[in-house]
Formats: structure tokens, sequence, C-alpha cells
């Protein structure tokens, strides 16, 4: 479970890192700043959607403070 986390986690900054590439690269002309961030939020909707089914599904469980 901690490797699909830490995936999603790459994707998501992959994915902004892209969204600041095309921001500088086409000063607004297209809509691919857009898309990189509308796929950003995405991935991190799905990603939340994974971590809640893990928890109900018990492949995960809080640990608390320690």
């Amino acid at each position: 479970m901690k490797i699909f986390v830490a995936t999603g986690f790459i994707f998501i900054l992959g994915s902004l890192g892209f969204a600041l590439f095309f921001l500088m690269r086409d000063k607004g002309r297209s809509n691919r700043t857009v898309n990189a961030l509308a796929l950003r939020v995405g991935l991190s909707i799905c990603l939340f959607l994974l971590l809640l089914l893990s928890y109900k599904m018990g492949w995960i469980t809080p640990t608390g403070l320690r």
C-alpha cells in the first residue's frame, strides 16, 4: 500500500511540474496548463478515495501518535 501512495504522490507532483512547465512555455496561449492542473486534481481525488477504500477494507489501519 505504501508503494501505491508514494507512486500517487509522485504522479501528482509530476503533473504539477508539467503545469508549471506549460505555464512558462506557452504563456497562456493554450489549455495545456489547465489540463495538467485538472489531471492533478483528478489524481488527488483518486488517491484520497483509494485511501478511504483501503481503510474500509482493512488494508491500512491508523497507528495513532507514538
